[in-house]
């Protein structure tokens, strides 16, 4: 399996594609600038499978309907987010002057609990991160050394928590129990800036420090 990030919309959220020798893939965060990404899409010739989203914020779901729309592809989510697709207050596009209110169509298929899933060839770990927001979740692909974070861990920093439903104390306890115990040599596909390891983040990430670093 190969992936590759592309950068979207006016904060450079990082939507992931993930794909197969097949040319199958899965999209993970279509935040804005759909037209960019499907010009993308169709120059490496990828066929889509699914949109897969970390969490329901304004800046990670801007592309999802045309996206969506464009290849008839189902939309996966966290239930405890399923209104925030449609309602600008939860999913911060109501309280940012960044352009008009997200409004996005229900997901086709809600995420209730942790555990592996199956979905057209591509096999991973589902896990709840919840702190960032409350249906925050992450995804780990065991085989391929990678977990897709969404805005819970970033190189040198974590998601902030001043947003509707976010929690400080539930986000340490996420990353604590959920990302930092998976190999050290994860590699950390985050919601916005550079790549990062679970080991460099435990080695250095300064708001991990005293919580599980390592000495």
């Amino acid at each position: 399996m190969n992936w590759f990030p592309v950068p979207l919309g006016g904060l450079q959220t990082n939507c992931y594609v993930l794909y197969s020798e097949d040319r199958k893939c899965i999209i993970f965060d279509p935040g804005e600038e759909a037209n960019k990404l499907i010009n993308i899409l169709s120059g490496k010739k990828l066929e889509p499978a699914a949109i897969m989203l970390t969490h329901a914020h304004f800046d990670h779901i801007g592309a999802v309907d045309p996206i969506r729309d464009r290849y008839r592809i189902p939309v996966y989510l966290h239930e405890r987010e399923a209104k925030w697709l449609g309602d600008p207050a939860l999913n911060g596009s109501g309280l940012f002057p960044v352009g008009p209110p997200v409004r996005v169509r229900h997901a086709e298929h809600l995420i209730k609990n942790e555990g592996r899933m199956e979905l057209d060839g591509f096999e991973f770990d589902i896990f709840e991160t919840p702190g960032h927001s409350p249906g925050s979740v992450s995804y780990y692909f065991s085989e391929n050394g990678l977990v897709v974070s969404g805005d819970a861990l970033f190189m040198g920093s974590i998601g902030r928590t001043d947003l509707p439903g976010g929690n400080e104390k539930e986000l340490m306890k996420s990353i604590h129990s959920k990302l930092l115990s998976l190999p050290e040599d994860t590699i950390v596909l985050p919601g916005h800036g550079p790549v990062t390891t679970i080991e460099d983040e435990m080695d250095s990430n300064p708001f991990l420090h005293g919580f599980g670093s390592k000495p």
